[in-house]
């Protein structure tokens, strides 16, 4: 990688996002490690305009193809792309790494560019490797290409689990803050606003994943990621809630011996590891003091009231596309849920209708996936029609 000699090339797709934005103040912080080559998101032309112009990156793209166009006006020396193609091409431009932090399944063609190019990849949008993993590995294998995981939990599983065998490995822990919602019997939950189930009590993050936070399906989806992240069965990974967030991952051996990753609650934190991997780079970013922590809990997650949980552990045991299937119907319920277009209750009972109405086959490409993933979508569609119809 040009990180030995000189600062290393950063494309960011999906850089006016939570993820997308602590990247960048990374970079700030380190001006003299990082070169941002290229820069992407949905529709936010007025942010990305800014961020090409204090970054200096060459490329930038926009799916949505009219605000491509104002963002094309707004900064003349910057080869400007747009759709979903002009993301896929910024995804293969000559990089050290790709950091793709788009929301939802938009981000997985640009993940399979990314990967043929033969740019390392630091994953922070988990929902491409749920739809489609088993393809994304095998093709990051085949090229040689190292797939870094930033999400917090599965970054930190990643820095435990170095070094020994996956043979050894009893189980791996998944911690989960258990929401805004954390404690409440399901039949407190009727009346959640979107605006509520987007206050995470210990992150900050965008909309989709802190309503996936609050229904615990992005435990579920990260069950998922884990298996492939790993090479892991699903009867391996479990799920632990710890409200603190302060421990992000334990791995446990067979040994009985439990290596635990404890640290702030700060994504720039597994960002920069992603980025300088695998360098430890000093960080000017705050530090956990131990000293100051008054309590670590762990408790068992309530699958009753949160059943979106359950649903993921079915779709990671049934394979093939089912978790395809899971992840649109998640993806629908959701964009219906923060459109006031459904209760908050209603999100499981969209997943749990489509998974009884789509029955998943064999991943064996991606046509395949995309198929089972659009047959999910008109279900999904058809199911939020319905309950938009009665409330």
């Amino acid at each position: 990688m040009s990180g030995a000699d000189g600062p290393r090339r950063l494309v960011i797709l999906g850089s006016t996002g939570s993820i997308g934005l602590s990247a960048l103040e990374v970079v700030r912080r380190y001006r003299d490690r990082f070169e941002v080559v290229a820069l992407g998101a949905r529709a936010n032309a007025d942010m990305l305009a800014a961020q090409a112009v204090e970054f200096h990156a060459g490329y930038a793209a926009l799916a949505d193809r009219d605000a491509a166009r104002r963002l094309r006006a707004a900064v003349p020396g910057v080869e400007v792309l747009d759709g979903p193609e002009g993301l896929e091409a910024l995804a293969a431009i000559e990089a050290d790494v790709v950091l793709c932090a788009m929301v939802g399944a938009a981000g997985l063609q640009p993940v399979l560019r990314a990967i043929d190019a033969g740019n390392a990849l630091a994953l922070a949008n988990k929902e491409p490797v749920v739809m489609a993993g088993r393809l994304i590995m095998e093709r990051a294998a085949r090229r040689g290409v190292r797939v870094l995981p930033v999400d917090s939990e599965h970054n930190a599983i990643f820095q435990c689990i170095q070094g020994h065998p996956k043979e050894g490995v009893r189980c791996i822990h998944l911690t989960a803050s258990g929401g805004p919602f954390y404690g409440r019997p399901r039949a407190a939950l009727r009346e959640v606003t979107p605006e509520q189930a987007a206050r995470h009590p210990t992150w900050n993050m965008g909309a989709k994943i802190s309503v996936d936070s609050a229904t615990l399906m992005n435990k579920g989806l990260e069950i998922i990621e884990a298996m492939w992240l790993f090479d892991m069965p699903a009867r391996k990974i479990e799920v632990v809630i710890h409200p603190q967030s302060v421990v992000h991952g334990l791995v446990e051996f067979n040994d009985g011996h439990i290596l635990a990753h404890l640290g702030v609650t700060d994504m720039k934190s597994p960002i920069l590891f992603a980025l300088t991997y695998p360098e430890r780079v000093a960080s000017p970013m705050d530090r956990l003091n131990l000293a100051a922590l008054s309590e670590l809990s762990f408790a068992a997650p309530d699958f009753e009231a949160f059943p979106c949980l359950a649903y993921a552990r079915q779709a990671a045991a049934a394979g093939g596309t089912a978790p395809a299937i899971l992840n649109a119907a998640n993806e629908e319920a959701v964009t219906a849920f923060c459109a006031h277009r459904i209760p908050f209750l209603s999100i499981s009972d969209v997943v749990g209708e489509v998974f009884d109405t789509c029955a998943p086959g064999p991943d064996r490409d991606l046509e395949s996936v995309l198929a089972a993933d659009a047959a999910a979508r008109q279900c999904a569609r058809i199911a939020v029609e319905t309950i938009s119809m009665r409330v």
